[in-house]
């Protein structure tokens, strides 16, 4: 089977005139003479018009909307005003049948809710397509950034004995007998039984190990799954989900700051220069949804006017103070539009503090940095203050934070009283500190969010569409 991608026919023309043979799905069937064919390549579909009157007519009666076809013939110009070319099919052959009675994926309309229950075929859809392949650049675009800046590529553990984040809630990775556990002389489980004689849980992050990684080789990052068991069931949340992670020696929080814009315009640029079709697609979309909105909620710019202003503008940076002071001072919170209102310095900033500040304060997005060293990880670095931490987070509009990061601890007397703060055992991260103790050094890093990433760029609103088989609560199907 070595067909021709779609995709390839398509966007040349140095197969018209010759045979070629094609795999994919039909999208639909017209007059028994007109399949719509789609082998997931790219966003368009080829006509392939069948001879009706000298077809095999029993194998006629099976194609029908999802079967999976072969074809063979003529690729020639069109003379319908919708595709360029189409082929003059000269042998088919069904691959596979698809009952058109029961096929939940027709020619029609569904709604995002329809296809998450349908999540293994999705994808046949046009809008899933797009936006998958749209993932998929970004994932190749952001190792291609960080090839190009020499960074090596670290795969982090998925098991872990430590908690990156102090006090995360963790899926606990266990081979004990649940209904016959051990326990030790005091009552408690006995992890010594256990298959790594320890507690263990998913991963939240690949931080802790990546610093280890940069203080000998410099640069490197991680770019893999982590977990949250956290119990939010909203359209901003998953249990599973995929984290870029950074961490360079030698860098301080102003470096941090630069290379994570300079990497978020690399990868958005590289989206609109490579998934135009896609991005076209999805903008239409998100057009026709718009419109069904009153006037004052519409988005004053277009997906790709708002990918563009991303990449064209410098991002504002401001303090977590400053930032303060203009939440505690805008119309919203005076006036308690806010579900949270800002009333002290000190606040832990919501979603809908950050995209005020991006979206109505400076319609850009928004570095925010120096933040209470009480809301803030134990690994983030003291300021002379003793108030504040070497911490940002980049926000962007419609989503709010999309990065977190900061200038690590690297003084191990400060890390320690930390750690001892929020009442992690010592003994845990004995080799984190050791990092304090044999050659420390000023290192920095951020954690992005890919999911969030992936629905900026595409302008998906939930993101349970846009990873392909999402992990939330009281949900694991496929």
């Amino acid at each position: 089977m070595n067909g021709i991608s779609i995709n390839e026919i398509i966007s040349s023309d140095k197969h018209v005139d010759h045979e070629v043979s094609v795999y994919g799905w039909v999208k639909s069937f017209r007059a028994n003479r007109f399949i719509a064919l789609n082998d997931g390549s790219c966003l368009k579909n080829i006509q392939c018009v069948i001879d009706f009157e000298n077809a095999n007519q029993e194998e006629l009666k099976k194609i029908s909307t999802g079967a999976a076809l072969s074809i063979t013939g003529k690729l020639v110009s069109s003379q319908g005003s919708k595709q360029s070319t189409e082929i003059q099919v000269s042998k088919f052959e069904i691959l596979g049948e698809a009952d058109a009675e029961i096929y939940p994926i027709q020619p029609k309309k569904h709604s995002f809710e329809f296809l998450r229950e349908n999540a293994h075929l999705r994808t046949r859809t046009s809008t899933f397509s797009a936006v998958m392949r749209i993932r998929s650049s970004l994932s190749f675009a952001i190792h291609n950034y960080f090839n190009l800046n020499g960074f090596y590529y670290v795969h982090t553990p998925i098991i872990t004995g430590s908690d990156a984040e102090g006090a995360g809630e963790q899926f606990r990775v266990t081979t004990l007998d649940l209904k016959n556990t051990p326990v030790d002389s005091s009552g408690k489980i006995d992890f010594k039984e256990d298959f790594f004689g320890k507690e263990t849980n998913l991963t939240v992050s690949g931080q802790l190990e990546a610093e280890a990684y940069a203080m000998s080789m410099g640069k490197v990052y991680t770019f893999g799954p982590t977990f949250r068991a956290e119990n939010s069931n909203t359209s901003r949340h998953l249990s599973e989900f995929w984290m870029i992670e950074p961490e360079v020696a030698f860098m301080d929080i102003k470096g941090n700051i630069e290379l994570a814009e300079d990497f978020l315009k690399y990868v958005i640029d590289y989206i609109l220069k490579n998934n135009i079709d896609d991005l076209d697609f999805l903008e239409l979309r998100l057009l026709n949804e718009e419109k069904q909105k009153p006037q004052n909620e519409r988005n004053e710019l277009s997906l790709t006017e708002k990918l563009n202003f991303v990449i064209s503008n410098k991002f504002k940076v401001i303090t977590y103070s400053e930032a303060i002071d203009i939440l505690r001072n805008c119309k919203p919170n005076k006036k308690k539009k806010f579900k949270y209102i800002i009333d002290e310095w000190g606040a832990d900033l919501q979603s809908e503090h950050e995209r005020y500040l991006v979206e109505k304060e400076f319609k850009c997005p928004v570095i925010i940095y120096n933040y209470p060293a009480k809301i803030k990880s134990f690994y983030m670095k003291l300021n002379d203050d003793g108030k504040t931490v070497r911490a940002m987070d980049i926000l962007f509009p419609g989503i709010g934070e999309i990065v977190g990061g900061s200038q690590r601890e690297e003084r191990l007397d400060i890390l320690l009283n930390k750690i001892k703060e929020i009442g992690i055992d010592e003994k845990e991260l004995w080799w984190y500190t050791d990092l304090r103790k044999y050659g420390t050094a000023v290192h920095s890093g951020f954690g992005l969010g890919f999911e969030r990433l992936v629905m900026f760029v595409t302008g998906m609103t939930n993101i349970r569409d846009v990873i392909p088989f999402p992990r939330t609560p009281q949900n694991a199907e496929f």
